[in-house]
């Protein structure tokens, strides 16, 4: 129902703009640096910020295993639990900052790699978004919790949009951040069926030069820290998993043209934070605008000069909106 970037976060975000200016690196390396070597496809050798514990499951006649973070509250507890969902290609990890700040507000903050992804078990198996919803109640299961705030970033956004649809008894606060799909784009894009073979040998300065392309996109201003993003694709491509990981990429993407998350919107009564970069893609500001008005507790918070990654470009803002409408 709101669109305004608002005042409360101002002198923060001109805080954020003068240090980036400062500090930050104008463009990730031309060229991939020399001691960018292979990742394994489960990033064995990629330390996150915080313990990293399992929940195994059998799904479709496979054994799975589901990596998360449970964090406890570093501050006075709350009582209350978040929940974070990465994007495509991302990792749990990445919600370092925000993982830091809500811990210390007291919140027991849980991020997850969602199936297919990250340290967590990549099967091939008919992904859904009804699949990785139902594994967000299984984990809560597992951790005994009964209900929790839900925060997802880009294809995570459409994951927890489901899950409160799904289980409305166990959301007490919805945000998507910078959420693909605030459209129903599914028109023209039937099934296709999977064929033909992975490149098992890709050519890396193909790959870089499409790392690259992914930089622009979604940033605006650059930071060397946002690099790694980078490394970790570039490494998975040059381990011998790549064909099974590639495969696995394709079976997560082709869901995006099976199913969408718009008409579950005026279903949701939970209160609905649609907060994101308003330089994300051309139409990505009004489309926010246009998901906060269906929902029937919705607000939009738009973040001008910022793109597709928000929580890393302008952490302070994303953390202050967040404990503040979390706190609601």
């Amino acid at each position: 129902m709101s669109d305004s970037y608002p005042l409360r976060v101002l002198f923060v975000f001109l805080a954020v703009v003068a240090t980036g200016a400062a500090f930050a690196q104008p463009a990730p390396p031309p060229s991939p640096p020399a001691d960018w070597g292979p990742v394994s496809m489960n990033l064995e050798e990629i330390e996150y910020p915080y313990p990293v514990s399992y929940l195994d499951f059998r799904i479709y006649n496979e054994d799975v295993r589901l990596a998360y973070m449970d964090v406890a509250p570093s501050g006075a507890t709350n009582g209350r639990t978040v929940i974070f969902h990465h994007g495509g290609l991302y990792y749990g990890w990445y919600w370092e900052k925000q993982i830091a700040a809500l811990s210390e507000a007291g919140y027991r903050v849980i991020a997850k790699d969602r199936l297919g992804w990250g340290k967590s078990s990549k099967p091939v198996i008919p992904y859904s978004i009804n699949l990785w919803a139902s594994n967000t109640a299984r984990l809560m299961d597992h951790l005994g919790i009964e209900q929790a705030a839900v925060v997802g970033h880009s294809i995570g956004g459409q994951m927890v949009t489901r899950f409160a649809f799904l289980y409305p008894e166990r959301t007490t606060h919805l945000v998507t951040v910078n959420q693909v799909g605030l459209t129903d784009r599914r028109k023209g894009r039937g099934f296709q069926p999977l064929t033909g073979e992975v490149d098992a040998n890709p050519d890396m300065d193909q790959v870089y030069a499409g790392l690259l392309r992914w930089a622009e996109d979604n940033y605006v201003t650059w930071q060397p820290e946002f690099a790694e993003h980078m490394r970790i694709r570039y490494g998975q491509r040059l381990g011998g998993d790549w064909p099974h990981q590639a495969w696995v990429s394709r079976l997560t993407g082709q869901m995006r043209g099976m199913d969408t998350v718009v008409n579950d919107w005026q279903h949701i009564e939970t209160k609905t934070l649609i907060l994101g970069g308003a330089e994300d893609y051309p139409t990505y500001a009004e489309e926010a605008r246009h998901a906060a008005d269906v929902f029937p507790n919705g607000e939009a918070v738009n973040i001008p000069d910022v793109g597709h990654n928000p929580h890393e470009e302008v952490p302070d803002i994303v953390n202050a909106e967040l404990i503040r409408f979390l706190g609601s």
